[in-house]
């Protein structure tokens, strides 16, 4: 069947098969109780501590981090443009946006995950939670014995601390096996977490997109959502401080 024909549920199924189970996990606990204690002989009173301040107090819509530009970049033919936001409890603390498109024989899908943290005195300041989290999506992946010739790497000029992990994975579509070249991409900036998953697959036969381009496509993609992330949060007034500029982007995918 030629690919322009593909059936929008087959499509459909190619997307979610694409994305790695999205590791929203965790909450804040709110603190609770008064330490205020009453000193009868100084008469002096006693405040109870409070959380670590966070640079985040908030999150933008998760399909606004990346441009429509960059998006058809990554993702040609792209349907919707924007993106589909999928559902969140609550988006003041995660969010998640997926693009999916298929051009001629090449699919493409482009996940981008936000997850907020506050500080807890219980469970840590949002910037150490959130460097924790980063270990659980790392883990979703190491740990998967479904994929194959992990590559893990530091990724340096990117948020306070970000990781990048190429990897090749093996879907079932319709009752078929077909492979995909994979790339996440995981970055902090203060108390919020990115993640980008990237991954693309040649149908009918075509072949697989190189690792160089779905890698470096990857990385440009999370460097844009930390600066998106950063500006969403200086027009709003939060202390945005540490978000990093955005890549260009390269036009094509290298073997």
């Amino acid at each position: 069947m030629h690919p322009t024909a593909t059936p929008r549920g087959a499509l459909r199924a190619l997307a979610w098969a694409a994305v790695p189970a999205l590791l929203i996990a965790g909450c804040s606990s709110t603190p609770s109780g008064d330490d205020a204690k009453d000193d009868s002989a100084a008469g002096e009173e006693q405040s109870a501590p409070e959380p670590e301040p966070v640079r985040f107090t908030d999150l933008p819509n998760p399909c606004a981090t990346i441009s429509e530009d960059t998006a058809g970049d990554l993702v040609p033919k792209a349907d919707p443009a924007g993106g589909s936001a999928l559902t969140s409890n609550d988006t003041s603390l995660s969010g998640t946006c997926l693009w999916s498109g298929l051009k001629e024989y090449q699919y493409r899908s482009l996940t981008v995950s936000l997850r907020r943290f506050e500080s807890d005195l219980s469970l840590g300041s949002g910037d150490d939670r959130a460097q924790g989290f980063i270990a659980q999506q790392i883990e979703e992946i190491t740990g998967d014995g479904a994929n194959s010739d992990v590559d893990q790497e530091e990724l340096a000029g990117t948020g306070d601390s970000a990781v990048t992990l190429a990897y090749n994975a093996e879907k079932d579509i319709d009752d078929d096996k077909q492979d995909f070249r994979q790339q996440r991409v995981v970055v902090r900036t203060g108390n919020v977490v990115i993640t980008v998953d990237y991954a693309g697959t040649g149908l009918e036969g075509d072949d697989l997109p190189g690792a160089k381009g779905i890698k470096e496509r990857a990385e440009t993609a999370a460097a844009e959502a930390v600066e998106r992330l950063g500006a969403t949060a200086a027009d709003e007034g939060q202390d945005a401080d540490g978000a990093e500029d955005g890549a260009d982007t390269d036009k094509k995918d290298d073997e």
